[in-house]
């Protein structure tokens, strides 16, 4: 079953209105002209809808529990996937998910958040908040995939860090900005996508890439919108004045120059049509990878520091008279 946002609640209307007349007398001619005529105003109640979607409405989209996840995408676009586990300090961080995989005949290492489905699975991995521990897992594959001179993906999906004492007492900042500093040097090509919520540094820690793609209905912020409305205002009921003031949906973010693609979203979220939603990703996924792909590891590295260099450059403002 559809889960429905409260936003959704015009659309949640006619569709069940579809479905109880589809399934009694739908041979009737009278009740086929009914049905297309309820066709006709959904696909306009859709498009309008869809089409003026506020930055706090596409949060809610980008967090919807139906939304495909990384192990998702992996196991649709990817052959072969071998997962690895721990980080040869601590122990196994099931939040952030990773292994060889081969996409498009290409050996690659996949790296990428995952939230879990149900409820057990979603506690297991601690509701996609990485542990210090899975983000040097993460740095350890990468560091694997440089070994092998193998492409690094990553999916970016999560809230962010885990904020929890166990987690800054095993050192979380160091391991988030260590994943930073080596991103930065790895002489291989990393393209991130942004399948979700990509929060605060918990998500930068995977997204140091010499691509950086979004999902239509994405975010991408420095902090979640209610944690920015409960620091501004102290009123966390103000999130969507919070998400219109960050600049979080990908197109402001293209605008902004922090990313590179924005990857179009099948009508009502990637969850409505997860299988074309895959196609489109695998299809950007490979143009991106082709391109980088001919370049050597020391034009990689060049490229990469002028990419984060320009970001947030101001220009100077120009003289009266001028």
């Amino acid at each position: 079953m559809r889960d429905y946002l409260e936003f959704e609640k015009p659309i949640r209307e006619i569709e069940e209105r579809i479905e109880k007349m589809a399934g009694a007398g739908a041979s009737r001619a009278s009740v086929q002209e009914e049905l297309r005529k309820l066709k006709a105003r959904l696909a306009q109640a859709e498009s309008e809808l869809y089409s003026k979607l506020t930055p706090w409405q596409r949060t809610q989209l980008a967090r919807h529990p139906q939304r495909s996840s990384t192990l998702d995408y992996v196991g649709t676009l990817c052959r072969e996937f071998l997962e690895l586990h721990g980080d040869r300090v601590f122990g196994d961080d099931r939040a952030i998910v990773g292994g060889f995989a081969r996409f498009n005949g290409r050996s690659v290492m996949v790296i990428g958040h995952q939230k879990g489905k149900t409820l057990k699975d979603r506690m297991q991995r601690n509701f996609g908040m990485p542990n210090p521990e899975g983000y040097r897992k993460a740095l350890r594959l990468m560091k694997l995939a440089e070994k092998f001179r193998r492409p690094i993906l990553t999916f970016i999906d999560t809230p962010g860090a885990y904020p929890g004492i166990g987690a800054e007492e095993r050192g979380q900042a160091e391991a988030i900005a260590h994943n930073l500093l080596v991103m930065s040097r790895l002489a291989v090509p990393i393209v991130s996508v942004v399948i979700g919520e990509g929060g605060s540094g918990g998500a930068l820690a995977l997204g140091v890439a010499d691509r950086v793609l979004m999902l239509e209905h994405a975010v991408y912020s420095v902090i979640s919108p209610e944690g920015c409305a409960a620091i501004l205002w102290d009123d966390p009921a103000k999130a969507p004045d919070a998400a219109a003031a960050l600049k979080l949906t990908a197109k402001d973010l293209l605008e902004l120059g922090v990313i590179d693609e924005v990857i179009p979203e099948p009508m009502g979220g990637a969850h409505r049509d997860p299988s074309a939603m895959a196609e489109r990703l695998a299809k950007a996924l490979s143009a991106h990878l082709g391109q980088l792909a001919e370049l050597s590891g020391e034009e990689i590295l060049t490229r990469r520091d002028v990419k984060y260099r320009k970001m947030g450059s101001v220009g100077e403002p120009s003289q009266p008279g001028s």
